[in-house]
């Protein structure tokens, strides 16, 4: 089961919603995205097509027997751009400045106190959380307020799936491995005893965490594309 973006503020406008849409579904057919938007084809068609015009949105056809081809639509990287980064440039720059003036170990202090405030601010709002859906809800509620449009699965073991679909530190986290692995090691400390299984992470692409309702052996975590 499917949960929304918890706390997400509403799109403005066709045109946003189909670019939310296509930032958090991935590829979409001109028909999925008529039937999301209670539109006819013909009108999520005009929309794509000012879209694609913008340079927002891109599209490919798709294998669909005989007929008409079936277009699937993805955002561009212009499209992608007009989610937030947390000021990108400034964030990569000040993180090089202070890797060359004081090196690296200054850096990892650097996201250990953004780490530790996180971690302060996540918990005080967990508190109150009882069982395990509850802290993960809360806790993609609180990723979302956060910049990440990130939701949930429940998964058919029982298990539950944290699913990041945008990073607004995108930039930053690359020059930086240390973010995503404080990020990481802060889901694990706010859901134990569960345990956060995740092993591959790809930015700016979706994240997905799988966390496990009871202690299990490691297994490959895995990035929805």
């Amino acid at each position: 089961m499917r949960h929304s973006l918890a706390h997400s503020s509403a799109p403005s406008g066709t045109a946003q919603r189909l670019l939310l849409r296509l930032k958090t579904a991935g590829e979409q057919a001109t028909a999925e995205l008529a039937t999301w938007l209670g539109i006819s084809g013909e009108g999520a068609r005009q929309q794509l097509a000012r879209l694609r015009r913008d340079g927002l949105v891109q599209s490919r056809a798709l294998r669909a027997g005989v007929g008409r081809p079936t277009l699937g639509w993805t955002l561009t990287d212009l499209g992608h751009q007009r989610f937030p980064d947390g000021h990108a440039g400034l964030a990569v720059g000040l993180l090089h400045s202070v890797r060359a003036a004081l090196g690296e170990a200054a850096v990892v202090t650097l996201v250990d106190a953004r780490d530790r405030e996180i971690r302060r601010r996540y918990r005080a709002c967990l508190s109150a959380c009882i069982s395990l859906e509850s802290r993960v809800a809360a806790l993609a509620g609180l990723r979302t307020e956060d910049g990440y449009l990130c939701d949930y699965r429940v998964e058919a073991d029982g298990s539950f799936l944290l699913i990041e679909h945008h990073c607004p530190i995108c930039s930053a986290a690359q020059a930086c491995q240390a973010f995503c692995d404080s990020e990481l090691a802060t889901f694990a400390d706010l859901l134990a005893p569960a345990r956060c299984l995740v092993s591959n992470i790809s930015r700016p692409a979706t994240r997905a965490a799988p966390i496990a309702s009871r202690p299990a052996e490691r297994r490959g975590g895995r990035a929805v594309l």
